[in-house]
């Protein structure tokens, strides 16, 4: 069986953001335009639709690692800070934007809540089946002409 671990990773990310753009459930915040995706960072993002391209990340890593929660996922998304003179230290990410997407995607009914003895949300059927279809609809291969 194809999984999304089988298209590229920015090819698979744009796929599953725009079938989540398609979901009502998740939708960027008003305040979403001018932050920042972690104190590491300088600037917001300068892609409008980076918060479906952010719940598409998150949706592949709880896919890929599962259960996991708010803080691996922080310390996932984090990076290097520029401190200036000073040798550069790591940063963890913004945890309220991390919060929120999956707050959305488990109402959406993507992922859920783990019961296991792990603690931390894991995929859910919905949420495994659009990402089966996201892999099946790329993964055909391309039909090749023969010459004679």
């Amino acid at each position: 069986m194809a999984s999304v671990n089988d298209i590229g990773p920015e090819k698979a990310n744009q796929l599953l953001a725009s079938e989540l753009k398609k979901i009502d459930k998740i939708t960027p915040p008003s305040w979403a335009s001018f932050v920042k995706t972690g104190n590491h960072k300088e600037r917001p993002p300068e892609n409008p639709d980076w918060w479906f391209v952010r719940a598409a990340s998150i949706l592949k890593n709880i896919y890929n690692h599962g259960p996991v929660g708010v803080s691996k996922m922080r310390t996932r998304y984090g990076g290097k800070k520029d401190r200036g003179r000073k040798p550069e230290r790591f940063a963890k990410a913004s945890g309220n934007i991390i919060r929120k997407i999956v707050q959305q995607l488990e109402s959406a009914e993507l992922i859920k809540n783990s019961t296991t003895q792990h603690k931390g949300r894991m995929i859910a059927p919905r949420g495994q089946s659009l990402l089966d279809k996201i892999s099946l609809t790329k993964s055909k291969p391309a039909k090749k002409e023969i010459k004679k």
